[in-house]
């Protein structure tokens, strides 16, 4: 049971990982709403913004401008949320990677290899708060900046919803939240099952040893015994 949760954990990491990283390096964070006098279908992201014609499928792509000029709040933020997300995800999949049972590092050591584990899925939860936080944050910022255009009757001709990217960011950082879990709660539930067998096996060998010594003991008389009769053989 427990290589099996090792390897859902694993499941999950490696996903979350993936998801976070296309999340942040994608175009489409936003995209335009459904409407049918729209020609093109337009895809802002956080580092560049693209356009995709309708009829012969020509996408062109503008970067913002550098990191140094002047953003909105909301693509800052999400920015340096979702980047802090990338890092603590990939460190915790691999420190996963050198706890998991299958992996020969510390193979002879499996009290280490769990704390490796739980050491994993602390880092895994950590790296999902920044990740929810920043996806969450930025859907509904740009929720409700269309629904106060809309309440207010204020047409600018392009309406923005949140697309498949920070979709991504949000089951990206889910999955750390469900692979933490498993490492560090399920998982670290199976230590007194690994303790106790470490205890039993420890045990087997104290009590052979005991006996050991105790044979020992028994054949050490008839020992010395013989020794002094063949010490007085040849002294004949």
């Amino acid at each position: 049971m427990r290589v099996l949760l090792q390897y859902v954990a694993f499941f999950f990491a490696l996903v979350s990982a993936l998801f976070l990283i296309v999340a942040t390096w994608t175009d489409c964070w936003m995209e335009n709403a459904d409407d049918s006098l729209e020609v093109s279908t337009k895809c802002r992201g956080l580092w560049w913004e693209c356009v995709t014609n309708a009829f012969d499928g020509i996408r062109t792509c503008d970067e913002y401008d550098s990191i140094l000029a002047e953003h909105p709040l909301k693509l800052v933020v999400t920015r340096g949320l979702m980047i802090t997300a990338d890092i603590l995800a990939g460190f915790g999949f691999i420190i996963l990677l050198l706890g998991l049972d299958c992996v020969k590092f510390l193979k002879d050591e499996p009290t280490i290899k769990l704390r490796i584990c739980f050491v994993a899925g602390i880092t895994l939860l950590i790296g999902g708060i920044p990740g929810i936080i920043g996806s969450v944050w930025y859907a509904i910022d740009v929720y409700v900046e269309r629904s106060s255009l809309v309440f207010h009757n204020v047409f600018l001709g392009i309406q923005y919803k949140f697309g498949w990217s920070c979709w991504l960011g949000m089951v990206g950082s889910m999955g750390c939240f469900l692979g933490g879990a498993v490492l560090t709660c399920c998982l670290y539930l199976f230590k007194d099952v690994g303790s106790s067998r470490s205890h039993s096996s420890y045990s087997s060998r104290k009590v052979r040893s005991r006996a050991g010594t105790a044979m020992a003991k028994l054949y050490s008389p008839a020992r010395s015994a013989t020794a002094k009769m063949y010490a007085v053989d040849t002294r004949v």
